[in-house]
């Protein structure tokens, strides 16, 4: 187990029977956008319960919940259930809520959500190049003010959308989710990842996550990932990066210890201070927890 305590800053809850939440991408029939088998995800449930008996020997003293439910009508229904969750246990400590910038009443919902506690950021997949979309960017305007984290899931193909983002709204902390997920791993794939991660790095409003490597390298080691984690470091320093699991997706991949340990060892060359502060310090000041 990692000596220093790990603030896990990316895992999801679910409940396929729920009444009002829904989770396509847990669907029976759903195909995922880029995993090729996500049967072993799609279970009844997984529970704050079930997370912290994964957790319970790791050192994870804090974690930030991404929302998961999607094509849910109302999407405050899962920050009231995940609230919930944390007013009975204490996890999670922080939650990244779901709010679909484009429509006009996203200040609306972004004022719902705040009425929970635990609400630090919020997240929105779109498709093609929203993040360039006025209609997008007039929510995501709503976000700096009222002091939540965007947390966005990109390609490295949408670095310079990225860029303009960043620089547009400079007081709104944007953290990106998967190291922008390399899903290529052969070298010509890494030197464009690599590239595109200082091109993101350039605004000092902007973090990176290292978090779901197990999703473009299931038979994943320590030496695998080394180059996406260091070079993650490389591009945006010990102070703008933050850790995470993915759990329970990169569960397919390996266990809750690996992933934790092999992140440890991969910056074990790195001062006492900065590891701490990769492995917690910065999302507890990113995310407010």
């Amino acid at each position: 187990m990692a000596d220093i305590p790990f603030v896990d800053t990316h895992f999801h809850l679910h409940d396929m029977k729920h009444l009002q939440l829904r989770y396509g991408w847990l669907e029976p029939d759903a195909v995922h956008g880029f995993l090729p088998d996500t049967d072993p995800l799609k279970s009844q449930h997984y529970f704050i319960k079930d997370y912290i008996a994964e957790i319970r020997f790791a050192n994870v003293p804090k974690a930030v919940h991404v929302q998961a439910a999607v094509n849910t009508p109302d999407p405050v229904v899962e920050t009231a259930w995940l609230q919930a969750f944390a007013d009975k246990t204490g996890y999670p400590q922080g939650i990244v809520a779901e709010c679909h910038l484009a429509r006009p009443d996203a200040a609306q919902v972004l004022d719902r959500h705040l009425k929970f506690a635990n609400v630090r950021g919020i997240r929105n997949f779109g498709d093609g190049r929203y993040l360039i979309d006025p209609a997008w960017r007039s929510g995501f305007a709503e976000l700096g003010p009222r002091n939540l984290v965007s947390c966005i899931d990109t390609r490295v193909e949408l670095a310079d959308d990225i860029l303009d983002l960043a620089r547009s709204f400079p007081e709104t902390r944007i953290c990106i989710d998967h190291c922008a997920i390399p899903l290529g791993r052969n070298a010509a794939s890494f030197q464009r990842w690599r590239a595109a991660m200082d091109v993101m790095a350039k605004p000092p409003n902007v973090t990176m996550k290292i978090s779901g490597l197990g999703m473009g390298d299931p038979l994943w080691t320590v030496d695998s990932i080394r180059p996406y984690v260091l070079g993650s470091i490389e591009a945006f320093g010990t102070g703008r990066v933050v850790f995470g699991t993915n759990w329970p997706v990169d569960r397919m991949f390996s266990s809750y210890p690996d992933v934790i340990n092999a992140y440890a060892e991969i910056i074990s060359g790195f001062s006492r201070p900065e590891q701490t502060a990769m492995f917690s310090g910065n999302a507890e000041r990113l995310f407010r927890i």
